[in-house]
């Protein structure tokens, strides 16, 4: 029989709703990410530089790119005959096809898959943070406290903790309570959603909760764990951490790749972030051109002005086009003299000549001002926006638009253009 210490459970079903018309075809884990990276490289490759070779990821909500950018798992040396990666959708159960509900009801509908495997330890992990972390020296904690439940937790703004599921503990770091989203914290230690459980407590705590509906870690299984007495311990973590699960920290995280000293480096030699690369052609940097400040992927064609951006693969920016404090995804065509700033463009769109996104004066969305909001102009993947239009701030557009849609050639700040068949 396989027997495995630990192998990873990766939670990367998420729809991402925060993230507006950057998620409407796409799960939030395979969003791109620094101008090269999906957003699941990063614990896919925390995993492998951790030592673990078996890793089941579990998918729900529009799975396509991610499964092709998974595939067999190449990129990150998971490709093997006894372990590797494991895409896990949900099983289509003979009486009716049963969905995801909550984040524990997933791990519980692959069982199977786990007991394959016969672990001692399982690793829960989300598909939707950014960060590089070392699970084994989370591992060697768990087994110096002999603990059934392992916790991620990170020090959080005392300001910003009833944003989190926060952890109580002693001097030894076992966890006396655990408290999801309190109003009154009594505690900076948010739970970071990254978890290891000794295989028994984890298998005994999905089959006792089973039929509880949107079964989920944070609200159920952890306080389920508590209440019988296992020995809980909260792992403090101190490094870089972000979840990306807003425009604004996405585009900040982003921005924070090109800072002087970023705080988060992708060019350390013993911590790689692995990832699919299917363009492999060289950049061009024309005489016209002027780049300053910038990722700037493989493949992309600049004629035009870059300055403090992220742009992946395959982009071309035209002569005389200006782009600024802006992410511009894979195989976006920028045509001659536009402009843009502070905008968020989505793979696969085309900007026309003379156009100019993120100008004018700030004003609430109205679509919606929770999300589209930080004063970024935001388009969805495969949109075409015409020549010679004005496009204001906290905006959002998707699908193919035409002079027809901009009324005086305009959509001020605050407006949206989503076109039918593309809701989100």
């Amino acid at each position: 029989m396989i027997h495995k210490e630990m192998i990873a459970m990766l939670l990367a079903g998420g729809q991402g709703s925060r993230l507006g018309v950057l998620t409407s075809d796409v799960a939030k884990p395979a969003v791109s990410f620094g101008g090269k990276y999906r957003i699941i490289d990063f614990p896919l490759s925390n995993c492998i530089n951790s030592g673990i070779d078996t890793v089941g990821v579990l998918t729900q909500y529009q799975p396509l790119v991610l499964n092709s950018h998974i595939g067999i798992g190449i990129p990150w040396d998971l490709d093997r005959n006894n372990g590797g990666v494991a895409i896990l959708p949900p099983y289509e159960k003979s009486d009716a096809s049963e969905w995801y509900s909550g984040t524990a009801n997933a791990i519980y509908q692959n069982m199977k898959y786990m007991e394959a495997y016969n672990p001692e330890y399982v690793l829960i992990l989300s598909g939707d943070h950014i960060y590089k972390m070392d699970y084994e020296a989370m591992l060697d904690f768990h087994k110096q406290n002999n603990a059934d439940v392992t916790i991620a937790a990170m020090p959080v703004p005392i300001e910003e903790a009833s944003r989190f599921g926060i952890v109580i503990t002693d001097e030894e770091k076992r966890i006396l309570e655990f408290e999801e989203k309190p109003e009154n914290p009594r505690s900076n230690l948010a739970s970071m959603g990254i978890y290891i459980f000794s295989f028994k407590a984890l298998k005994e705590s999905l089959i006792a909760m089973k039929d509880q509906s949107n079964c989920d870690f944070g609200k159920h299984i952890i306080p389920y764990c508590h209440e019988k007495q296992e020995r809980l311990f909260a792992y403090e973590y101190n490094d870089y951490w972000k979840d990306v699960g807003t425009l604004g920290s996405y585009w900040e995280a982003n921005m924070e790749l090109i800072d002087l000293i970023p705080e988060f480096n992708l060019y350390e030699e013993y911590w790689k972030i692995y990832t699919k690369q299917t363009i492999i052609e060289p950049q061009y940097i024309a005489e016209s051109a002027n780049v300053e400040r910038s990722i700037i992927g493989a493949g992309d064609q600049i004629y035009g002005q870059v300055s403090n951006s992220v742009l992946s693969a395959g982009v071309v920016i035209e002569e005389g086009a200006v782009v600024k404090d802006s992410i511009i995804m894979k195989n976006t065509h920028i045509k001659k003299d536009a402009y843009i700033e502070k905008a968020i463009i989505a793979e696969d769109c085309t900007i026309g000549e003379e156009t100019q996104i993120g100008v004018g004066q700030e004003a609430p969305s109205q679509l919606n001002a929770s999300i589209y909001a930080f004063g970024l102009a935001t388009i969805g993947a495969k949109s075409v926006i015409p020549p010679k239009v004005k496009i204001g701030k906290n905006t959002a557009i998707k699908g193919e638009t035409t002079e027809a849609d901009y009324p005086g050639a305009e959509l001020p700040s605050g407006g949206y253009i989503i076109k039918a068949g593309d809701e989100s």
